[in-house]
C-alpha cells in the first residue's frame, strides 16, 4: 500500500476536477498541453455508469470555463461497456456533443483485447457524426497494423501507445524488442498517412524513430504531437516542447487511483519495472 500511495502522490493530479485543472494550468504556462483522466473503470452498475459521464461533462465545462488547453481522456469500461455496449454508446453520445458545445476533443482510450473491437466498433461508428473524437491503438497487439490501415483511412485521430495489459501471445507480442519493432512501424504509417497521430511514449529510441519518420513524410512539427504521462520524465517533456514539439501530458484525477495501479502492477510486472525505471529519469 505504501508503494501505491507513493504512486498515486506522484502521478495523481488529485481528488477533483478543479485540482487537475490547476495542474493543467501549470502546464499550460510552461508551453505544455494536457489530456484529462478520470479514473475509474469496470464500471458494474448503471448508476456508477451515469455519474461517470455526467463528471466528464461536467469536466468539459469546467476546462471551457477556466480556459485551459485540455482535452479529455475517457475508458468505454467507465461507462458501462461490460454492461450493455449500448448504454456506453449513449453515454459517449452525451459527452461527446458537450465536447461538440466546448469546442474541445474526447480520446476514446483502449482496455484490454477483450474490448477492442468493441472500442473500434463503435468509434467508428460515432466519428462521421463526431469528428471532436480520437481513439487509440496498442502497439503490442498482432492486430493493431490492420487497425492502424482501417483508421487511416477514416482520416481518424489516432493515439499510438505499447499497451499496458496483461496478453496472451497469441494477441500480443511477448517481447520488448518485437513490441518496439511494432510501434516504430505503426508510428510511420501513422505519421505518413495518417491524421495528427499522437506519439505516446517515453522511449528515446521510439522518439527519436517517430521524429525521424515524420521528417521522411514531410510532416511540420504542428501536424503530431508527442504524449507522455503525469509524474514521469518532466524535463523530455520541455526539451521536446522547446524544440518545438506539441508535447501533451496525460493527467489521471480522481479517489479510484488504487484500482487504477494495482491492476497495471498486477497485471505486468513491466509497468512497474517501467515506473522504477523512469522515476529518476530526466
Amino acid at each position: 500500500m505504501g508503494a501505491l500511495t507513493f504512486l498515486a502522490r506522484r502521478f495523481v493530479a488529485g481528488d477533483s476536477a478543479d485540482q487537475a485543472i490547476a495542474v493543467v494550468r501549470r502546464l499550460n504556462v510552461r508551453g505544455i498541453r494536457a489530456t484529462l483522466d478520470f479514473l475509474g473503470e469496470e464500471t458494474l452498475s448503471r448508476e456508477a455508469a451515469a455519474k461517470s459521464a455526467d463528471e466528464i461533462i461536467s469536466l468539459l465545462r469546467k476546462i471551457g470555463e477556466a480556459k485551459v488547453d485540455s482535452n479529455v481522456s475517457v475508458k468505454l469500461t467507465q461507462f458501462g461497456m461490460a454492461l450493455d455496449p449500448l448504454l456506453a454508446k449513449a453515454h459517449m453520445v452525451r459527452i461527446l456533443k458537450e465536447a461538440a458545445a466546448n469546442g474541445n476533443f474526447v480520446r476514446i482510450d483502449m482496455e484490454g483485447s477483450a474490448y477492442t473491437q468493441k472500442t473500434l466498433d463503435l468509434f467508428l461508428e460515432l466519428f462521421p457524426k463526431f469528428p471532436n473524437c480520437g481513439v487509440v491503438l496498442q502497439a503490442y497487439l498482432r492486430r493493431s497494423a490492420a487497425d492502424v490501415e482501417r483508421l487511416n483511412a477514416a482520416g481518424a485521430k489516432v493515439r499510438l501507445c505499447k499497451g499496458a495489459y496483461k496478453e496472451p501471445a497469441s494477441v500480443a507480442f511477448p517481447g520488448k524488442a518485437e513490441v518496439d519493432r511494432s510501434y516504430d512501424e505503426l508510428a510511420r504509417e501513422l505519421l505518413a498517412k495518417g491524421c495528427q497521430p499522437a506519439i505516446a511514449t517515453h522511449d528515446d529510441a521510439r522518439i527519436a524513430a517517430a521524429q525521424s519518420a515524420a521528417a521522411d513524410a514531410g510532416l511540420s512539427k504542428d501536424k503530431y504531437e508527442f504524449q507522455m504521462l503525469y509524474g514521469l520524465r518532466q524535463a523530455r517533456w520541455h526539451e521536446l516542447a522547446a524544440e518545438g514539439h506539441i508535447v501533451r501530458i496525460y493527467v489521471p484525477y480522481g479517489t479510484h487511483w488504487l484500482p487504477y495501479y494495482y491492476r497495471r502492477i498486477r497485471e505486468r510486472k513491466e509497468n512497474l519495472l517501467f515506473v522504477v525505471k523512469n522515476l529518476w529519469r530526466g
